[in-house]
């Protein structure tokens, strides 16, 4: 019979092996510069280690996986914003679908510039949408983020109203 340690052990290796990839794409959509994101990644490999103890099958692992991956990079974005007052700057952006016909530095200014707007968002609307962009679906997200369903996709809808508002804006003012 497996130890606690063994079985948490076990889980820790499954979680990062099936969703390993989805938390360091959330973890970079809390933050831009790549030595604080490692931080980051460390805090909530650490965090999700740590609560497998207390996992007990009532949810999803990716379920379990994405709700400590969203606490762990809440609290974080709460201690940053105490710490500095100001918004964080994107270094870094990695590829990118954009829509065909663009060159290389289009695609990379348009990800840029959606992430970007992505970043001022408050902690749960960036939660929201970055796991909508995961491609998540509402009832999953509701449960990672304790809202409900319903008060998900009204959010999903009116974020993408607003990014899209501010994208086109922000096109608009580097034209003039």
């Amino acid at each position: 019979m497996a130890t606690d340690r063994e079985r948490q052990d076990a889980l820790y290796a499954e979680a990062i092996s099936t969703h390993g990839a989805a938390i360091r794409r959330l973890a970079r959509g809390y933050e831009a510069d790549p030595d604080k994101r490692q931080d980051l990644l460390q805090e909530i490999h650490l965090g999700l280690w740590t609560s497998l103890k207390a996992f007990h099958g009532r949810c999803s692992l990716k379920t379990w996986v994405y709700r400590i991956a969203h606490n762990v990079g809440a609290s974080y974005v709460v201690r940053s914003r105490r710490l500095s007052s100001r918004l964080v700057d994107l270094e870094t952006v990695e590829a990118a679908t954009a829509p065909e016909g663009l060159r290389q530095d289009d695609r990379r200014y348009s990800v840029a510039s959606l992430l970007e707007l992505i970043y001022q968002l408050n902690p749960l609307d960036r939660e929201v949408m970055l796991l909508y962009l995961e491609g998540e679906a509402a009832d999953s997200i509701a449960e990672v983020t304790g809202i409900s369903a319903a008060n998900v996709a009204t959010k999903i809808h009116r974020i993408k109203r607003v990014l899209k508002e501010k994208y086109v804006q922000g096109a608009a003012d580097v034209k003039t």
